[in-house]
């Protein structure tokens, strides 16, 4: 009874209700979208067809208007190194542009279990801990990042109720009808309530993007950040060509 005392005033605290088709709605603490695969247009983008890496919003923005599309929503989809190429894991149309990255070091994204966000060949999304990774499936998108907030419905070991860590933070998690759902915190907030947000929501997976840098376009959610430079983005487009 306790325990669904306490998801209940996480919900209140949050403003969050998740109704039975996985609808969400949160209050102004969060940027939330949840994409399906089954009706939308899920992409990993990293260089544009120059070769020359996109980077911002923006760029993306252009790019795929240039190929009659519109950019509906995008946020950073992992960390970077200072070239703003991928530190982990990157697959770009079934193309391994990027190796997993099975290293040890300082900083969020060697906390281990880190984790890979994947799409397979088949629409299907995935998120696995790094050392479970097994390219035995054909993969279409995937980027690799750290640490996973959620194992196997879990909250990572490492991160700490009450802790006083706070900072603006996003992430992605697979929700029970297998839709995706991507999360950026508004305000500082500490890995462990973030990782517990994505818990209340159903979520058994789930895994941590970035931190201060993130940021998110997502126009229908009053919400445009063209600001920042980033390694990969995440992109969800329609196409504008009317069907002949």
């Amino acid at each position: 009874m306790k325990r669904k005392n306490r998801i209940f005033s996480f919900l209140l605290l949050f403003g969050m209700i998740v109704s039975a088709d996985n609808k969400i709605s949160v209050d102004d603490r969060f940027v939330v979208k949840v994409v399906n695969l089954k009706e939308d247009d899920l992409k990993l983008y990293w260089k544009d067809n120059r070769g020359k890496i996109i980077r911002t919003f923006e760029n993306l923005k252009t790019f795929v208007e240039s190929k009659q599309e519109t950019l509906l929503f995008a946020m950073n989809a992992g960390m970077y190194k200072t070239d703003f190429s991928p530190l982990g894991l990157f697959v770009e149309n079934g193309k391994i542009v990027q190796p997993l990255n099975n290293a040890s070091g300082e900083g969020n994204f060697y906390l281990k279990p880190n984790g890979v966000f994947l799409i397979t060949a088949t629409n299907i999304p995935q998120i696995v801990p790094t050392n479970d990774f097994k390219n035995d499936v054909q993969i279409k998108y995937a980027t690799q990042s750290g640490p996973m907030l959620l194992i196997n419905g879990q909250i990572h070991p490492a991160l700490n109720a009450g802790s006083t860590n706070l900072n603006i933070r996003n992430g992605v998690g697979i929700l029970p009808d297998n839709s995706i759902v991507f999360a950026m915190s508004k305000k500082g907030i500490s890995f462990y309530d973030f990782a517990e947000f994505f818990k209340v929501l159903g979520c058994k997976n789930a895994l941590y993007l970035d931190g201060a840098v993130s940021r998110t376009y997502f126009p229908k959610g009053n919400w445009v950040q063209n600001d920042g430079n980033f390694g990969v983005i995440i992109g969800l487009t329609k196409s504008n060509k009317k069907a002949l």
